[in-house]
């Protein structure tokens, strides 16, 4: 399975020029903790609000005056679409990334992982590999009928 079945959506893009205000305020209607900029459809960096904690928040800088691509996460980290969400899961846990671009050979934006996509994955996989396993004790148990076929 590759991960480009778990990115979101709608992936929330911003070119480089765009005020950090303006970001800001974007990731806050959409509901989502980052913004991937791109110029062309080529991911240039990715800001996030660990760069408005960071970068932004006690600078003292006016956030209406300051362009996204002084403040973003560059280079960014990406991820391959057709990348094991696995592998996908511990880069983003080694970088205490949330958010992960996936992006094709041309650095082309194909969506963003989240690690809340990720993670909601995994507990999928376990609870199914769990029932699986109850259902085979069950049927091992004494005394249970197994079925005939």
């Amino acid at each position: 399975m590759s991960v480009l079945r778990l990115v979101d959506r709608e992936s929330i893009t911003v070119p480089p020029q765009t005020t950090a205000k303006a970001a800001i305020q974007l990731m806050l209607d959409r509901r989502v903790g980052s913004v991937v900029v791109v110029e062309e459809r080529k991911v240039l960096g990715i800001f996030t609000e660990r760069d408005v904690l960071r970068k932004l928040a006690l600078s003292g800088r006016d956030p209406a005056q300051i362009p996204v691509s002084e403040l973003m996460t560059a280079p960014v980290k990406t991820v391959d679409p057709k990348a094991d969400p696995t592998d996908a899961l511990a880069t983003m846990l080694e970088h205490h990334f949330r958010h992960l671009p996936v992006v094709d050979d041309r650095g082309r934006l194909r969506g963003v992982l989240s690690i809340r996509n990720l993670l909601q994955e995994m507990m999928e996989k376990y609870r199914h590999q769990l029932h699986t396993l109850e259902q085979y004790v069950i049927s091992e148990e004494p005394g249970a009928t197994k079925a005939r076929g």
